[in-house]
């Protein structure tokens, strides 16, 4: 009973090597910089981490393609580095063979996030060399698209309407200083005195010239009682 056993283990043991080995059908690189990403605070990568990544990729494929028979004994490791990188495949529990790998990689997009924040990395220290790294989901902003837009165009037509008005008032401005200046000169002209022969005379019409005072002086004396 022991011997069947024990047999049995080592077949499965043979069976998953040649299953997850570097550059198998299926199988998918990963790549973790932990110190870049922690510094300091990095965690050892021991088993127990080993666990929380293949219950990820498990978790992953349950959600992705509805296959409830998966189990983390499906996801198998091998060529572990202390760096730390290693190779993983997905199996398939009816089959015994991998999964596709268009499947697997599927299923990693869509829960990326997630995975990363399981492990505190991002795309750039979590690494899943065949596959590209996904962007995450827009953040939608709390205020709405269109209150934003209503704010900037209300804001322009607020600033239109003050320098509209306040190019009035500098228009309005202008003309009443050109028309003060305009009768400043006006009275000017009208309190201006005429010289003519060195006698001052007061300006009566321009068009009818000035009465010299000196001459109705004279007629005023010639002029018989």
């Amino acid at each position: 009973m022991l011997v069947a056993l024990f047999s049995t283990l080592s077949l499965v043991t043979i069976i998953h090597a040649q299953l997850c080995e570097p550059d198998a059908k299926n199988a998918f690189k990963v790549r973790l910089s932990l110190k870049t990403a922690l510094g300091d605070k990095a965690y050892v990568w021991d088993e127990n981490e080993e666990y929380l990544f293949k219950a990820m990729m498990a978790f992953s494929l349950r959600t992705f393609s509805n296959r409830e028979t998966i189990e983390i004994s499906n996801i198998l490791l091998c060529n572990v580095t202390k760096r730390v990188s290693f190779w993983f495949v997905v199996t398939d529990p009816s089959t015994n063979q991998t999964l596709p790998a268009d499947e697997v990689q599927r299923a990693i997009r869509m829960n990326r996030n997630r995975i990363n924040h399981a492990f505190f990395l991002n795309d750039q220290t979590l690494e899943f060399l065949e596959i590209p790294a996904t962007l995450g989901p827009p953040t939608e902003p709390s205020t709405p698209v269109w209150i934003i837009t209503f704010g900037v165009v209300f804001c322009l037509v607020i600033i239109g309407i003050v320098l509209l008005v306040m190019s009035g008032i500098r228009q309005r401005r202008r003309k009443s200083k050109e028309s003060r200046e305009t009768g400043d000169v006006e009275d000017k002209n009208e309190t201006m005195v005429t010289i003519e022969n060195g006698i001052p005379c007061d300006t009566l019409d321009f068009k009818e010239g000035c009465v010299n005072r000196a001459l109705v002086a004279d007629d005023e004396k010639l002029t018989p009682l």
